[in-house]
């Protein structure tokens, strides 16, 4: 369970750049640890699992529940869309596998949380980050609030509609305190 904040301190942010990262192992890793250092600042408990053989790459603690997350560097840039692989090496993950998507677009730095029921069969999840935008994924830009709901709360595909967490510093994008 995250840590109670002062909801008026707003918390350091770390402005994660990946210029110069010569191959996408390296680029992998480099979001993997601005995801780490994200979710740890927001007060979330994570976990690593030892080696890379798992199809999640990180487990995050709400309550007695551990959230299967796996992180993806949103590229592809078209102007304000930008797209991640939602698939693994050749296969499509499952529900069985993963329990969240966590893309980062790093050119504007920006989190999307999304659930797994909500992008899953696909192989390839599009966001479209410009300052009107409608796009399908869009609800879930910065939803870290997810992460602190028991599934049974969230519901099955769930949009949320109002910010369930009270004590995080950061607020999602429907968050009406935001």
């Amino acid at each position: 369970m995250p840590r109670k904040r002062d909801p008026n301190k707003k918390p350091d942010m770390n402005d994660t750049q990946a210029m110069g990262l010569s191959s996408c192992k390296q680029m992998g890793e480099a979001v993997e640890a601005a995801f780490l250092a994200k979710a740890t600042m927001l007060g979330f408990p994570v976990l690593k699992p030892w080696g890379d053989s798992r199809p999640y790459d990180f487990a995050v603690e709400s309550g007695r529940r551990l959230w299967r997350v796996q992180v993806k560097c949103a590229t592809s840039h078209r102007g304000t869309r930008c797209s991640a692989r939602a698939a693994g090496s050749g296969e499509l993950y499952t529900l069985d596998d993963l329990d969240f998507l966590a893309a980062y677009v790093i050119r504007k730095n920006l989190w999307y949380v999304v659930p797994a029921d909500a992008f899953i069969p696909r192989v390839t999840v599009h966001f479209n980050y410009g300052p009107l935008s409608e796009g399908m994924f869009e609800i879930y830009r910065e939803t870290w609030c997810l992460l602190t709901c028991s599934a049974r709360a969230r519901g099955r595909g769930d949009i949320p509609k109002r910010c369930r967490c009270e004590e995080m510093a950061v607020r999602c994008v429907v968050c009406p305190r935001r």
